[in-house]
């Protein structure tokens, strides 16, 4: 299932509308690291907000992602993260170390024009 990928200014914002495979994961993973550097983007929001459960390979895609990204010279902002998933992300014992999070899309979009405000898991 492919995620769809906006591109607002220097900013690609990819909104999960479903849980994804792994292979999908893999996927998107690859697509959106090649659109970091088509579009010369800057930063990468990573919306969750559909998403009701976030299994040990999501997370780990996400953090993989996040590093990709970061490699190709952009930033990952990961948002809209329920309060559900979050608790039984923190029962599982699976992380988001270093990766900035933000409450929603508008809180990512802050953070994304005021870096001093980092916040990470």
């Amino acid at each position: 299932m492919p995620v769809p990928i906006l591109k607002q200014g220097a900013l690609l914002i990819a909104t999960l509308q479903d849980a994804l495979t792994d292979k999908d994961w893999l996927d998107f993973q690859f697509e959106l690291t090649k659109l970091v550097g088509v579009h010369r983007s800057t930063g990468v929001i990573l919306d969750l907000t559909v998403l009701d459960v976030l299994d040990s390979f999501a997370t780990k895609s996400l953090r993989t992602i996040a590093e990709m990204v970061k490699l190709r010279g952009a930033r990952a902002i990961v948002v809209g993260i329920h309060p559900d998933v979050a608790f039984t992300m923190v029962q599982l014992g699976l992380t988001l170390h270093g990766i900035e999070t933000g409450l929603d899309l508008e809180d990512g979009i802050s953070l994304m024009k005021h870096p001093t405000e980092f916040r990470s898991h």
